[in-house]
């Protein structure tokens, strides 16, 4: 648990409403702007694999991050 809570900070701290909204917020700003970022950079046809592999991560890590966050706001996971 002590793993989860430093690779997902934020989401450790959605106790209260507003600290969950803040939580799926951040997580989605996250997606949305690499998500961006990451299909601008898809079109280099050279390393374009590597990107598209990069943004699935990182569209994994904010999945994971909304759902460990919904998960602490119902006192399921402390």
């Amino acid at each position: 648990m002590n793993t989860l809570k430093k690779l997902f900070p934020s989401a450790f701290k959605a106790n209260s409403l507003t600290a969950f909204i803040i939580a799926l917020v951040i997580y989605v700003l996250i997606d949305v702007i690499c998500g961006v970022v990451i299909g601008l950079l898809v079109k280099i046809p050279l390393i374009g694999v590597i990107f598209s592999i990069l943004g699935s991560l990182i569209g994994i890590y904010a999945l994971i991050g909304i759902i460990l966050s919904f998960l602490v706001f119902l006192k399921i996971v402390k």
